[in-house]
């Protein structure tokens, strides 16, 4: 009577259940190629041998994945402080450290993230494993690089490379952040369909099942990576068309037949690449509560508009202010339109969509535009100010030039300011004169009952008046 294996945690990950005694560091050859070692699947796992109940870092040989302890990646993230502290996803926080080159032979210094699993959080041990079986023996550029784990007791780490860009989905809609440029986005784009087109293509399929613009990793040239393994499954093999399992991604980025049924295919990546494309053509999150009901899920909005160049500008991002290949976003518009078919079938491979995006990172007829800036109040002030002392300074210009003309009509400055004060006094005195003596002799005309006026006009008028009455006349004629 055969006897059937029970699987358990402690039959594949024995150290994990040593309490206090630190893992076993066993040398690892590094491995050329991918090809090197048969790779794990989950499936070996859910039905182990006795080849798959030793230890995990055994079975990981030639993935040249590190081992660390709780105590080592504590020193690493000095004691997971919140200075470091980078985010926060379903599988729990994730801290930036830096490794130093005297930690491990033959493991460079170099900055890391730390994601540790939160046991209270909606993942667990199972999406765990997930992702060292998945990232611990697949390598490509666009997927980012598991450098090690830590298995002690209840604690389960990972640790990878660190991107310094962050997230898509922060550089995407992190309201003041700079908006992307139309050819970063399509290098976005087309990195991330490389990366998928690598986990369907692999000699054992990998759908990922969980695309969004927060999975999608940003190192400091905008090169794209996937990351988040936990949910990540094998492809179909064989003559199956689908693999059955429970409903599990992201609200927005789901395909609808994923959700209907829990058939999960690669046409459901294809299908969360669609949104992720949107995205990018739009700078709009694929759910959004904040906008009106008809404009809340953005598939269901923009995709008619997709395929009708005149309504296309309506839904680009305005972020863009235009500056975009208007060939390269009605190619990238209707590759989106293709990959948001509600049928599965009429979506293209993830291969003819990287041939698809390949020549629009390099397409140039993006318009040259006048961007006019209004001036804000702090401008203002320093343009009066510099207007100010453009006055100042043309003032003094004419100053200057008043000054060289002045000195050609006179010797010097010195006996032109005395020449000028002495011809000033002399004027002043020879007008005061003339006033005082205008007005007296204006005086003597118009007062002529003065007890001391006497002029020569009065005597005539005596004359006329009186005859000869006078006392003088009247001496002259008794004489």
């Amino acid at each position: 009577m055969a006897v059937k294996k029970v699987f358990t945690w402690r039959s594949i990950l024995p150290d994990c259940y040593k309490s206090g005694v630190p893992p076993k560091k066993s040398s690892k050859k590094v491995a050329s190629k991918q090809t090197s070692f048969q790779r794990l699947s989950l499936t070996d796992l859910s039905n182990p041998s006795t080849t798959f109940s030793e230890d995990l870092s055994i079975s990981l040989a030639g993935s040249n994945l590190h081992i660390f302890t709780l105590g080592e990646l504590k020193v690493i993230t000095q004691s997971f402080s919140s200075s470091n502290f980078l985010g926060e996803g379903g599988f729990g926080p994730v801290h930036k450290g830096f490794i130093d080159d005297k930690l491990r032979p033959g493991l460079a210094a170099q900055p890391v993230a730390v994601k540790l699993l939160d046991l209270d959080g909606t993942q667990g041990h199972r999406e765990w494993l997930t992702e060292v079986v998945f990232l611990g023996q697949l390598r490509h550029p666009h997927l980012v690089k598991l450098i090690g784990y830590c298995c002690e007791d209840e604690h389960r780490l990972l640790v990878y490379e660190y991107m310094p860009r962050g997230s898509l989905e922060n550089q995407l809609f992190r309201r003041y952040s700079v908006s992307l440029p139309w050819s970063t986005r399509m290098k976005i784009a087309l990195g991330a369909a490389k990366g998928l087109a690598f986990l369907h293509e692999a000699e054992k399929p990998v759908i990922y099942r969980d695309f969004k613009a927060s999975n999608i990793l940003l190192d400091s040239d905008y090169t794209p990576k996937l990351s988040d393994f936990g949910l990540a499954k094998d492809g179909p093999e064989g003559d199956e068309t689908h693999v059955s399992t429970r409903v599990m991604g992201t609200q927005g980025y789901a395909a609808p037949e994923y959700i209907m049924t829990g058939h999960l295919t690669a046409m459901s990546d294809v299908y969360s690449f669609g949104v992720v494309l949107l995205e990018l053509l739009t700078g709009r999150r694929s759910v959004d509560k904040n906008r009106p009901q008809r404009e809340q899920n953005l598939v269901e909005w923009a995709r008619p508009m997709l395929n009708e160049p005149r309504k296309l500008s309506r839904i680009m991002d305005p972020r863009l202010e235009g500056q975009y290949s208007e060939l390269g976003a009605r190619k990238a518009a209707a590759l989106a339109f293709q990959c948001l078919s509600h049928r599965p079938k009429q979506r293209p491979k993830i291969s003819e969509v990287v041939k698809t995006l390949e020549p629009l990172k390099d397409f140039d007829d993006i318009p040259f535009a006048f961007v006019y800036t209004v001036p804000s109040e702090s401008d203002n002030s320093i343009k009066d100010v510099k207007d100010g002392d453009a006055q100042k300074e043309l003032k003094k210009k004419n100053n200057h030039h008043n000054y060289k003309h002045h000195q050609l009509r006179s010797p010097t400055e010195s006996d032109n300011s005395i020449k000028d004060v002495k011809e000033g006094d002399a004027q002043k005195e020879l007008r005061r004169k003339k006033k005082n003596h205008n007005h007296h002799k204006h005086h003597q005309i118009r007062s002529p009952r003065s007890p001391r006026y006497f002029s020569e006009n009065l005597l005539q008028q005596n004359h006329r008046n009186n005859g000869f009455k006078s006392p003088v006349h009247q001496r002259f004629k008794g004489a």
